[in-house]
């Protein structure tokens, strides 16, 4: 077994205040390793599932080369859950919502309890009939599907998940729904539905009336007919106007996202997990998974044969977590296992951009985001297909795409997904998702209201190298993130380390389009804007994104909120909270057993000696 364990100090927070566990006055029981092997054992037990003569110590070991090397890393409810009680492990969650008092408050019950697990939860509330229409049982008029999204946040804010943290929810409202307009306008008091993200489902007949300056008709569901008929150019720009606002709504292609269902046979898809990288059937959940970009590096090469590797080892542990779920609901487990999605993405994409010496911003790294993205794709449709081999195809594979002579077999309906890995990416040490890097020097908020500092380590370890270290430098970063204004850096390390508010629009959503090309499920990106975007320039970017094949898209101009999750420049108060001298990239550690009064103890030296690796 590895023991070697080297974690930033903003790791070990997370891990500590989140992930490890504790006993009732809150005392940590087990140490990050503790954690990682409790995570690969109990992963590796569902291969006695399909042989009873399987070897599952080798799987575990594989498992938690996995996870000791961040190579790979689950989503936050498998590190948190698998091996204890509660041993709920998806992250993501579809719950239908139909147009009854009875469903609506079915689904709220269910919806607790899969907060209460972990998970995060996605609806739409499309089929609830508008606000002032007849409600023929009670004489009386209906509230509209806003005033329920009102209970069900009210609901989250009061369970926490897993006792770790309060509940995500994504509400998403067809284009065509009578109460359209109130919905793009519903968070626009930053106080209310706090506990939700909100995107609009536009369709394609949308999109036409748009492209063609025409009116499309708002339908109301209860009884299929229109009620009346509106500009489309108005509704678009009353979503400009509220995204460039507050970041919300944002907006899902749902035709597209449909065009691309896996299984059809089960109906259409409506909904997305919270962070819209995950459509789901209804009762559908999906376990999701990051593979480290900037891991795979190897000198100044990606490790092509690590990353296939990687990624085979991730497919294998992904798809035992199905079979390991303990999920919150019976209908839920039987839809999740009938079509065993999973989500294989990746994160560090910005960190391994930045040790090849690739600009992010440059055509050579939109090729890079090809390379690898189809390199995973393949090599998880082929582990999927050896699974299958092994142990069948997912239970709904008749009538699915797979259903042919040129994919006889397909363990998972869906193996790639595009998550932020917010927590996981500080875990893993490396930047978040496939965004660039926020900025040199930032504040992040975490866990409420804790502030973590961080200072990009590559910049440390190439100022180091290049000659220009100081602390003065690192001072003037410290005030703006940027390295961009900083006398004394030269110019090839300042377009290497850009951050997210120099990379233009059109260059972040170029990476997403293209990372999309060769994702099953969807992809979660930000496109920045600077302060001072206008409205044409969002206009531009949300029909863009349409035209280049994304199945969504998020938009966030800096500022617009004043509570954000992360915060470009220091204050001199933060500045005393830095250690500029932060760990290396590289330690090299010995790690020693203890036996103690409070049992057996990890005890881990860590040297930063240069050159050592």
């Amino acid at each position: 077994m590895e023991t070697n364990l080297s974690l930033s100090k903003n790791a070990g927070v997370i891990l500590e205040k989140r992930y490890l566990k504790k006993d009732s006055h809150g005392n940590l029981l087990e140490t990050p390793i503790n954690l990682f092997e409790r995570v690969a054992k109990s992963i590796a037990s569902a291969d006695l599932i399909y042989d009873t003569k399987a070897n599952v110590k080798n799987s575990e070991k594989k498992f938690l080369r996995l996870l000791n090397r961040r190579w790979f890393l689950p989503n936050s409810p498998t590190l948190m859950n698998a091996g204890r009680h509660l041993g709920q492990l998806a992250a993501c969650f579809v719950l239908p919502i139909e147009d009854s008092l009875e469903s609506i408050f079915e689904t709220l019950k269910n919806t607790a309890l899969i907060h209460k697990s972990g998970g995060g939860t996605g609806f739409s509330f499309s089929n609830i009939r508008p606000e002032k229409d007849l409600v023929v049982s009670t004489t009386g008029v209906s509230s509209g599907p806003i005033s329920f999204m009102s209970v069900f946040n009210a609901a989250t804010e009061a369970v926490k998940q897993g006792g770790a943290r309060r509940g995500a929810n994504m509400g998403l409202l067809r284009v065509d729904h009578p109460d359209i307009e109130a919905f793009i306008l519903c968070k626009n008091d930053l106080s209310q539905l706090n506990n939700f993200n909100i995107s609009v489902a536009l369709s394609e007949k949308f999109m036409e009336a748009l492209r063609t300056g025409a009116d499309y008709d708002l339908i109301n569901p209860r009884t299929g007919r229109s009620v009346r008929s509106v500009p489309a150019k108005k509704i678009f720009d009353q979503m400009v106007y509220s995204a460039w606002q507050t970041g919300e709504p944002g907006i899902i292609f749902i035709d597209r996202i449909n065009e691309y269902n896996p299984t059809p046979q089960l109906g259409r898809i409506e909904a997305t997990n919270p962070c819209g990288e995950q459509p789901l059937l209804a009762y559908e959940s999906c376990t999701l998974g990051s593979i480290n970009l900037s891991a795979m590096v190897t000198g100044n090469r990606l490790d092509i044969d690590l990353l296939k590797k990687t990624v085979h080892d991730a497919v294998h542990f992904l798809d035992n977590v199905i079979d390991v779920n303990k999920y919150p609901l019976a209908r839920i487990a039987k839809m999740s296992r009938g079509t065993r999605k999973i989500g294989l993405g990746v994160m560090g994409f910005a960190d391994m951009l930045i040790k090849l010496k690739v600009p992010y911003d440059s055509d050579e790294a939109v090729n890079f985001a090809e390379k690898v993205m189809a390199h995973i794709s393949h090599e998880s449709k082929e582990a999927s297909s050896n699974l299958a081999k092994r142990r069948g195809n997912f239970p709904y594979y008749k009538g699915s795409i797979f259903d042919n002579a040129a994919t006889p077999y397909m363990r998972n309906a869906t193996t790639t997904t595009i998550a932020p890995t917010g927590t996981i990416s500080i875990i893993a040490d490396t930047s978040s998702g496939i965004e660039p890097i926020f900025a040199v020097a930032y504040v992040r908020r975490v866990l409420d209201k804790q502030r973590l500092y961080e200072i990009n380590p590559l910049f440390i370890d190439i100022a180091e190298k290049e000659g220009f270290y100081s602390k003065k430098i690192l001072k003037e970063i410290a005030r703006t993130g940027s390295v961009a204004g900083v006398r004394n850096i030269p110019d090839w390390i300042k377009k290497l380390f850009k951050i997210s508010h120099e990379i233009s629009p059109e260059h972040h959503l170029k990476i997403q389009a293209t990372f999309q090309k060769y994702t099953d499920n969807a992809v979660s990106k930000t496109i920045n804007f600077p302060a001072n975007a206008t409205l044409e320039d969002i206009k531009n970017v949300y029909l863009s994104a349409y035209e280049m094949g994304c199945k969504g898209i998020t938009i966030y101009r800096y500022e617009s909120r004043k509570q954000q999750v992360l915060n470009i420049g220091m204050q001199n108060r933060d500045l005393a909270e830095i250690a500029y001298k932060p760990r290396p990239v590289c330690n090299r550690s010995v790690t020693q057993y203890i036996c103690s009064e409070c049992g057996r103890l990890h005890v881990t030296l860590d040297s930063d000696q240069k050159n050592i690796c």
